[in-house]
């Protein structure tokens, strides 16, 4: 329940919605007003895991600020049984008799009327009882089964609130459960009584001042592990019984990241525990309710048998995400939803920084260039939108959790923390966190603290801070930071930095980057106009390897250096801006990296590679020569360089294969096999090494093996056939190589289903996902068929994975297809299963749709969203599908002749 109280003196002369009624509704917009504030929340649930219905009861503390008579509240699927509400001096002011319900479901709002208006500055209680069934989806109260070993299912409820409400108060809650059942909330439990009917209620202790959206609960019969931070908190991480060995590695990183958080924030978490719960059914990665995070199994569980390299890295990553949110988004929250920026790319950067600390053998800085060259591939489509856009609606709010708030906020904190030096940006997010700590804050608020990080308390203690017009590595330049930075968060895209380089003189000039539209279109002028950005350049050069330093805030400009050989820009990748080299300037770059490729750091080499075939993509660059620079990658030591370079060439190679061009794709393998055999070789189909090495690995063989490459489906037919004779019971393949062995193993109709009942009786949700993975990349339609169904049924295979299933048979050449006429045929009861802007139905429209190249594949894709417009006409995702199957199709017709040549000319 969110709750808010309209003035009747708006009531008067604007028109209004109607009720379930017929009468009219006493509000019309989906934002509430504040005319009352609510104080404190007393809540009392009790959920029936028999019958699964809920019962509640809310007594909430409200403050009058302008008088009224009506108050609306937002309230979905639940039915009013009573409601009252007193003077602070105990006086009933109205019961249900002497009220009138009335109920909006299209904003999700129930109104009471009262014939007495309530005064100004004075203090009420507001009770409310109510009965609702528990939620069959991923929001609200909602229930969730698990299976024993033995075959029983479980029952247990949990709550998921983000988003919409954003509305402040304390909340004191207490659960009603039956004995074989446990309780958690945000707060630590004080106290237990012993109610009628084997019935048990826990008192948990008042909560801080914080969102609703961050109350949770659940009711469940789980396990833990716990232990205790260096300053007294206690941390526990919940899971089904039969899993608790699982979740001893997440209650270790948990311990550490909390302990990391408080160092480097200068704050103590304030609350006295911190549970990290698995739940079975989850639809989101995972949650950051204030002391009671909530995940995906798949994404706090280790199972040392079954979880990769890749699978430990992504645990850690996430948990640093949602310990950061306790700090970013719990102690500080977004006035808005259009500024979500502020808690998830913070979340998300500090998930690097967090995990760079407390594991650095993780060497997780390395994976930051992956999420900023995602960030590119979405940001450089006309689809794209501001990191702070408007959002009003639930369905608009659920699209904002997406790669641009995530994954580019992320990347220009990255830039941000990288012009202003890494101690003013620290100590600007602590002045931010401390001076809005318990309270709203927006984008402005983060610049003002940043450019200014003095507090009171560094004033009369005399420390050194920063001040208003302070200098960064930007030697001489002042800046105002907000201005800066409202370039990259108040307008969409990212901006190509154009080098031209005459001995001494650097011209260099910015416009849009924009892929899939070149400069010679129609409309690409138009969709230049208004853009620019100020853009804080940073370069090496032939005489230097010390960084130069640059800020660009004009269309053009001029560098004046000494006379050089050659020049680079964008050092390490810190910066959020792609790089084209005019005149000779690629021809020198790809020399360089023929005779000494260790000129350039290997986040320059990563950078470089990713660059040149976007530069492709936008028209300003010949894929041949984007081809010639990855010529050097056979000599190339470091791994996150060689999966970028391999990591382009094997899309080229998957979507020549997808449109049946077999010519193409036969040249395109023979070469990837031929240049990259060395190290394919090499791979020793273990889990020894860094996690670097692990994963590159386990990227190594699963191209291989997809590459049909005889050695790597020998080797993988040898390990999946000893498996199956010993019945799935020897644990004889290694984890990393596990998902490549399961998918050449499930080629066979014996092995595709030996793995679909391996998949349910499994305990491990990492091997779970590796199957899931596996089984849809058979090539047989009957059987890929038969997973999708078994997805959609939601029993074998959760729902939480239908989305990822339908995603994972779009990919297979076998099944694009397949997948797109899956959703077609099943649009309704999709929406049915997920709420319209979640993540699933995002990734179901954009995933079965990404892999189209071809004319009539577009034409077929529009079809369709037009039949469904009224329902997807609010979505970003749709226009994202169109948009990125229009720039496969010009990529192939620019660059198809251009490929089959360079291959011809390069193959052995």
């Amino acid at each position: 329940l969110m709750w808010v109280f309209s003035n009747r003196c708006f009531i008067e002369n604007t028109s209004f919605p109607i009720a379930t009624n017929g009468q009219p509704f006493p509000w019309n917009k989906l934002r509430l007003p504040g005319w009352i504030l609510p104080v404190h929340y007393d809540l009392v649930i009790h959920p029936n895991l028999t019958s699964l219905i809920f019962m509640g009861s809310v007594k909430i503390e409200v403050t009058v600020v302008h008088e009224t008579s009506t108050i609306v509240l937002h309230s979905k699927h639940l039915e009013i049984i009573s409601a009252a509400i007193e003077e602070e001096n105990g006086k009933t002011q109205a019961d249900l008799k002497q009220m009138k319900v009335l109920e909006y479901p299209p904003h999700e709002q129930i109104a009471f009327l009262y014939a007495e208006p309530l005064q100004v500055d004075k203090k009420y209680f507001l009770s409310i009882n109510y009965i609702a069934n528990l939620s069959d989806g991923f929001y609200g109260f909602y229930k969730s089964t698990y299976k024993t070993k033995d075959g029983q299912t479980r029952l247990l409820a949990s709550t998921h609130f983000e988003p919409t409400s954003a509305r402040m108060a304390n909340y004191t809650i207490k659960i009603q459960r039956d004995g074989q059942h446990s309780a958690l909330s945000n707060m630590p439990k004080v106290k237990t009584l012993k109610l009628d009917n084997n019935l048990f209620e826990d008192h948990f202790a008042e909560s801080v001042k914080m969102s609703t959206y961050l109350v949770a609960f659940i009711v469940s019969d789980f396990q833990s592990v716990s232990g205790t931070t260096s300053s007294g908190i206690k941390v526990s991480v919940y899971v089904t019984p039969e899993k608790l060995n699982q979740a001893r590695y997440a209650l270790e990183a948990a311990i550490k990241i909390l302990e990391f958080y408080e160092q480097y924030f200068g704050i103590y978490y304030p609350l006295p525990k911190q549970d990290l719960v698995a739940v079975p059914d989850f639809q989101s990665g995972a949650m950051e309710n204030w002391g009671l995070t909530t995940y995906r199994e798949t994404s706090l569980l280790y199972d040392p048998e079954t979880s990769s390299a890749s699978d430990k890295l992504w645990v850690t990553m996430v948990i640093g995400h949602e310990l950061a949110h306790q700090w970013f988004g719990n102690l500080v929250t977004m006035e808005w939803w259009n500024d979500i920026w502020l808690n998830e790319g913070f979340a998300r950067y500090m998930e690097f920084i967090s995990v760079d600390a407390t594991y650095p053998e993780l060497q997780v800085n390395d994976y930051l260039l992956g999420t900023c060259f995602a960030a590119m591939g979405r940001d450089s489509m006309n689809s794209s939108r501001p990191i702070s856009s408007k959002a009003e609606n639930p369905t608009q709010i659920k699209e904002m959790f997406d790669t641009v708030s995530y994954d580019k906020g992320a990347c220009i904190l990255h830039m941000l923390r990288n012009f202003l030096t890494e101690e003013v940006f620290q100590n600007g997010i602590i002045h931010y966190l401390k001076k809005h700590s318990y309270s709203n804050a927006k984008n402005n608020d983060l610049w003002t603290s940043l450019a200014n990080t003095c507090s009171e308390e560094d004033f009369t203690s005399g420390k050194f801070c920063y001040s208003k017009s302070q200098h960064s590595y930007y030697v001489d330049e002042h800046f105002d930071i907000a201005e800066i930075m409202n370039t990259w968060t108040l307008q969409k895209g990212i901006p190509l930095i154009t080098v031209k380089q005459n001995h001494k003189r650097i011209k260099i000039r910015q416009e849009r980057f924009l892929k899939g539209i070149f400069p010679h279109d129609p409309q690409w002028a138009s969709m230049q106009i208004g853009f620019l950005w100020h853009v804080p350049l940073t370069y090496i050069t032939s005489h230097s390897k010390s960084i130069g330093r640059h800020l660009l805030k004009n269309h053009s400009d001029t560098i004046e250096l000494e006379d050089v050989n050659w020049v680079k820009f964008n050092v390490d990748m810190n910066g959020y801006y792609i790089v084209h080299y005019e005149g000779n300037g690629w021809d020198t770059i790809i020399k360089l990296l023929t005779q000494n490729h260790t000129l350039f750091s290997y986040k320059d080499r990563a950078s470089l590679i990713h660059n040149a075939f976007q530069l492709v993509s936008a028209g300003k660059l010949s894929l041949d020569r984007a081809l010639d620079l990855t010529q050097y990658l056979q000599h190339e030591s470091s791994n996150i360089v060689l999966l970028q370079g391999l990591g382009y060439l094997a899309v080229i190679y998957r979507m020549m294969e997808r449109r049946n061009i077999s010519d193409v794709t036969e040249s395109l393998k023979r070469y990837i096999l031929q240049h990259f055999k060395l190290v394919i070789d090499r791979q020793t189909w273990s889990d020894e090494g860094s996690i670097s090495d692990r994963m590159l690995c386990s990227a190594l063989l699963e191209l291989a093996c997809d590459l049909q490459y005889p050695p790597c489906v020998q080797k993988a037919n040898e390990l999946f056939s000893k498996w199956m004779e010993s019945s799935g019971n020897l644990t004889n393949i290694p984890s990393d190589v596990l998902e490549t062995v399961y998918s050449v193993g499930s080629k066979t109709a014996n092995g595709w289903n030996f793995l679909l009942e391996r998949y349910k009786v499994s305990m491990s949700g990492a091997e779970q996902r590796k199957i899931c993975s596996a089984l849809a990349s058979c090539k047989d339609d009957a059987k890929l068929t038969r997973l999708l169904e078994l997805a959609m049924e939601g029993h074998i295979i959760k729902t939480q994975d239908l989305s990822s299933v339908i995603y994972s048979v779009s990919t297979n050449p076998a099944g694009q297809h397949l997948a797109w006429k899956f959703v077609k045929k099943n649009w309704s009861k999709l929406l049915e299963k997920f709420p319209l802007g979640s993540f699933s139905i995002r990734m179901i429209i954009i995933g079965s749709t990404a892999q189209f190249s071809s004319k009539q594949e577009l034409e077929e894709v529009k079809l369709f969203f037009e039949s469904v417009k009224e329902e997807v006409s609010q979505l970003r995702a749709p226009q994202i599908a169109v948009e990125n199957i229009e720039k496969n199709i010009k990529w192939l017709e620019r660059n198809l002749v251009t490929l089959t040549k360079w291959i011809l000319e390069n193959l052995k």
